[in-house]
């Protein structure tokens, strides 16, 4: 790799680190091209996306970033897993490493806060901005249609009364 093609790669990182809601560092010894194709598949189905680099690249990529710190957790074979969405990779990453034990998380950065295990681990519990957006709108929902139901209640009351009084009227 030339001088060029790194300037290029450590630009593309830059930019992963600035606009990415997450980044997850995860350590990928021993995993096969079919895992690690899979892998990026389930990251291509939340907007994700995986990315193997040197890590002295990405050292030099972090540099003036959010999550600078990050950086103390490239060492050894490492890919890095992002997407905007600030849940979907830890997501994907933690449901991965569930069921392939080559693939150990150990840590991240959203925005400018760094993540251990534990950290990565929370923020996949969290609800992702679509589960967040159908309980706000459920909850902005709701109050209408109870004011809706309320409103109509006694009308139907009154109609089940006027019937009611109407067959005895007529019997």
């Amino acid at each position: 790799m030339d001088r060029a093609q790194k300037e290029k790669v450590v630009e593309e990182l830059g930019q992963i680190f600035e606009s990415s809601g997450v980044v997850v560092v995860a350590h990928y010894a021993g995993m096969t091209v079919a895992q690690m194709q899979d892998l990026r598949a389930k990251m291509r189905e939340v907007s994700g996306s995986v990315r193997v680099a040197k890590n002295k690249l990405a050292k030099i990529a972090l540099e003036g970033k959010p999550g600078v710190k990050m950086g103390d957790l490239l060492t050894g074979m490492t890919v890095m897993a992002y997407s905007e969405d600030p849940v979907a990779a830890a997501k994907v990453c933690e449901a991965y490493a569930k069921t392939n034990e080559k693939f150990v998380i150990i840590g991240g950065a959203m925005g400018d806060t760094v993540l251990d295990q534990a950290g990565v681990k929370a923020v996949a519990a969290m609800p992702s901005r679509e589960e967040l957006i159908a309980q706000i709108v459920s909850c902005i929902g709701a109050p209408a249609s109870n004011i809706a139901g309320a409103i109509g209640a006694p009308a139907s009351n009154i109609a089940s009364i006027l019937s009611t009084i109407e067959e005895k009227a007529a019997a």
